[in-house]
């Protein structure tokens, strides 16, 4: 093998195999990017939250899809979800160190978004009109 050989190979090691249909970080990649995986994840890095306070927080989100969009997050293990014994229940969601780091990514990716958006917004008018 040569080093050429080896450098692709190492590449493509830490690169995943995200273009092959069958690989696993496709779903993570989907969990993740998805809209309400992204506003979760921007709003976790603000603090923990209960959650109806992220329901109120995400506008538009249905109990359902929260509740699916927590479940995935915290499988793949960027959310910690701390339930405390009291009557009503008191369940808390904050960000594990993993989703601290996605997080900080996916915020640059909103914040990106956010700047850029008035040019966005222009050229979407142009291509419609």
């Amino acid at each position: 093998m040569t080093n050429t050989d080896i450098g692709k190979l190492s590449s493509k090691i830490r690169r995943g195999e995200v273009f092959a249909e069958a690989c696993p970080s496709r779903a993570i990649l989907n969990h993740v990017t998805s809209r309400w995986g992204v506003l979760v994840l921007v709003a976790l890095k603000e603090g923990t939250h209960r959650f109806s306070e992220l329901r109120r927080k995400i506008g538009g989100v249905s109990e359902k899809m929260l509740a699916q969009t927590l479940q995935q997050l915290e499988q793949d293990g960027f959310i910690d979800r701390v339930s405390h014994p009291v009557v009503p229940p008191h369940v808390e969601y904050n960000l594990t160190a993993l989703g601290e780091g996605i997080g900080t990514q996916v915020e640059a990716l909103t914040d990106w978004i956010e700047i850029n958006l008035p040019k966005i917004m222009t050229a979407q008018q142009k291509r419609s009109g």
